[in-house]
């Protein structure tokens, strides 16, 4: 058994507002608003006109992200890692279309996975639930927002060179 004098030393948690500007460099998004959900478990995002293609084999799901609800013209790809059933903010659960991207957020990237769903009529049109935000050393300050300001373009490469506009097949499926 190792004790914690064995262990690295932890870092510092990271204090980020119960808003923050994010990217998702993958799907083309430089910076939009998000809400930090820690009552969610699972991230959401926006997306109208889903539809499921298979290329070489591969499930692909293709959509549009009108966000602030401008529809957008430009229709986007994402690898489909899987559909899951999530409960929605009434608690009735759907069975949604999830995808992974790289996210940006402040000075950081990761990938997390975005369960694809009708927002409509919700504030933002992305949220970030616990599963994205967990084991990344961050802290949420609800009294604050736009703590860390826009996410830094230098990152849209992502971690250990990853490409920010096309996540590999074998990146999402981990």
């Amino acid at each position: 058994m190792t004790s914690r004098k064995d262990q690295p030393p932890r870092r510092a948690p990271k204090i980020i507002g119960w808003r923050e500007h994010v990217g998702l460099p993958g799907l083309g998004i430089a910076s939009m608003p998000a809400k930090i959900d820690t009552g969610a478990r699972t991230s959401a995002l926006h997306a109208v006109d889903q539809q499921i293609v298979e290329i070489d084999g591969l499930a692909w799901v293709e959509f549009m992200i009108p966000v602030h609800n401008r529809r957008s013209r430009t229709r986007l790809r994402a690898l489909l890692v899987e559909e899951r059933d999530i409960r929605n903010t009434s608690g009735i659960a759907q069975t949604r279309l999830v995808i992974r991207s790289l996210l940006t957020m402040g000075q950081r990237s990761w990938l997390i996975d975005i369960s694809l769903a009708d927002r409509e009529k919700m504030e933002f049109d992305l949220i970030l639930g616990r599963t994205a935000l967990r084991k990344r050393s961050l802290l949420v300050d609800p009294g604050r927002s736009f703590f860390l300001g826009h996410p830094s373009p230098s990152l849209a490469a992502g971690p250990d060179g990853l490409s920010g506009h096309s996540v590999s097949p074998q990146e999402q499926r981990r």
